[in-house]
């Protein structure tokens, strides 16, 4: 049998399907090789629903503050169907991922991304960082997100290059991982080197920080993790030569293995970072990605900062600070093109760049993401940012699709005519117009396909075709949106949609 993520995902969203609508998933089919089982997406019919979590006894974490929370922002929610989707989905992550525990006495815990038993250390940050104004109301969820770091600490002094660990540090790893030639290290669930993995603890550690104002996680060993990311970003760079990392997999999906004997295409070492692959992870052609960069440069000197008030540190502040400034610098001089628009010409972010010239123009739906440069507070320059938003948020980006059922970014790793709805929540988180605002909320609802919850992809003409019914990232996302537009614009979930 030929396992494959994409494979084993689309095998696994048919039985969750089945299950969220009551439903039973043929178990021949469950059985069947991988990529025999489904052709494309998963496909269901829409039915009445109401609360989707499971039973209380049933779920992995309970928060008041969280619970507190779904009924202040669901009374405010004039429409019921979303009130309802945001009362399933915002604690999707606490009822149904998180692995509680403890290491050495301290917090521990796993943070899988819902239909995979693995630990992304970029899902995990993200999966949990909308409760994080919640801390100071519940310090039992405190302890849970500082249990996330602890646990993010030690992946990172396990393998910096790593993208997935497994939830248990002492399994083996993930099926599709397990013939793959790079070095794969105990606890290690897939190892495909992803610069935004490196930036995501930093972000969580300070938004840890600034909301609870507690520094226990920030201990000698988070030191010494952060003291590897940022020496690990500077081999990146690749003014020494290719560095250590490399990876290959047999795959029919030229996506999911790097050309270049493993070390990707070559770049011309001008200060950017380089990776291997893209927070969807796959393959990036060029591997300067810009959105990862940029989000680099905010993560560091959130690392400085930590460094400087908290550790105490000034060698590892002043090594922070210096590599954003130089990554910001060869931002500014190799990563801005030229486009034309119009009649005319202007300027936007390139998506990837090689620093030789080349360059890819596109948006892919994961964040960081161009589009999503504000909600990283990652972006340089408002103008130069909306004339990239308006680039990503059209045909003129290959992974833009509109159809019937909706508009927004997708990207190679579902393909043509699949569109995100993560894409279209970060377009309303980063909108200032009501309209596009509430224009994406409405697709959001409809994306839903009678299921409760969102996913990973859908059809641009049907949103019965979908994939990844049980997706953590996606739901807490979503949840985090709401949040926000009841507290700036709650005039929009009065009746969202037709």
């Amino acid at each position: 049998m030929q396992w494959s993520r994409r494979g084993v995902l689309k095998v696994m969203g048919a039985a969750s399907a089945g299950m969220l609508v009551g439903g039973r998933a043929d178990a021949q089919t469950i059985a069947e090789p991988v990529g025999q089982a489904l052709s494309q997406a998963t496909t269901i019919a829409a039915v009445p629903w109401g609360e989707r979590r499971p039973k209380v006894g049933d779920r992995k974490f309970r928060s008041a503050a969280v619970e507190a929370q779904i009924a202040r922002v669901s009374a405010k929610t004039g429409d019921k169907e979303m009130a309802r989707l945001f009362a399933n989905c915002y604690p999707n992550t606490l009822d149904t991922t998180v692995e509680p525990g403890t290491w050495e006495g301290k917090p521990d815990t796993a943070v899988v991304t819902g239909d995979i038993a693995a630990m992304w250390l970029r899902d995990s940050s993200a999966q949990v960082w909308p409760y994080l104004p919640l801390l100071k109301e519940d310090d039992a969820l405190r302890g849970l997100v500082e249990g996330v770091i602890r646990r993010q600490t030690r992946c990172l002094l396990i393998d910096t290059y790593a993208n997935a660990f497994m939830a248990d540090l002492n399994a083996k790893p993930l099926p599709w991982s397990v013939d793959d030639k790079t070095e794969m290290k105990q606890g290690v669930g897939e190892r495909k080197y992803e610069l935004d993995s490196l930036c995501y603890p930093i972000r969580l550690a300070h938004g840890y920080w600034k909301q609870s104002g507690d520094v226990k996680p920030f201990d000698a060993a988070w030191q010494k993790a952060m003291t590897l990311v940022v020496q690990t970003m500077r081999v990146q760079q690749r003014k020494d030569g290719v560095g250590p990392y490399h990876f290959q997999r047999t795959s029919p999906i030229a996506t999911e293995t790097l050309p270049g004997n493993g070390y990707g295409n070559p770049v011309r070492p001008v200060g950017l970072i380089a990776s291997g692959f893209r927070p969807s992870d796959d393959a990036c052609v060029f591997p300067f990605l810009v959105p990862s960069n940029l989000f680099a440069v905010t993560s560091l000197r959130q690392l400085a900062v930590m460094a400087h008030a908290v550790l105490k540190d000034a060698e590892l502040a002043r090594e922070a600070e210096s590599l954003a400034g130089e990554v910001e610098g060869a931002l500014k001089q190799y990563a801005v093109v030229k486009v034309e628009q119009g009649t005319g010409v202007e300027t936007i972010w390139a998506y990837e760049v090689d620093g030789f010239g080349s360059q890819l123009l596109m948006d892919d739906a994961n964040v960081p993401s161009l589009l999503g440069l504000p909600y990283l507070e990652s972006s340089l320059d408002a103008a130069l940012y909306a004339r990239t938003r308006a680039f990503v948020w059209s045909a003129r980006n290959p992974w833009f699709f509109k159809g019937t059922a909706g508009e927004g970014v997708g990207g190679p790793h579902e393909g043509k005519d699949m569109i995100w709805p993560m894409s279209q929540m970060v377009y309303a988180l980063t909108s200032q117009s009501s309209a596009e605002i509430g224009h994406a909320l409405a697709m959001l609802k409809a994306s839903s396909a009678g299921t409760g919850f969102m996913h990973e992809s859908y059809d641009r003409n049907d949103v019965k075709k979908f994939t990844r019914p049980w997706f953590a990232w996606a739901n807490t996302l979503f949840g985090e949106l709401i949040v926000k537009t009841v507290a700036t614009r709650p005039e929009l979930l009065a009746k969202v949609g037709a």
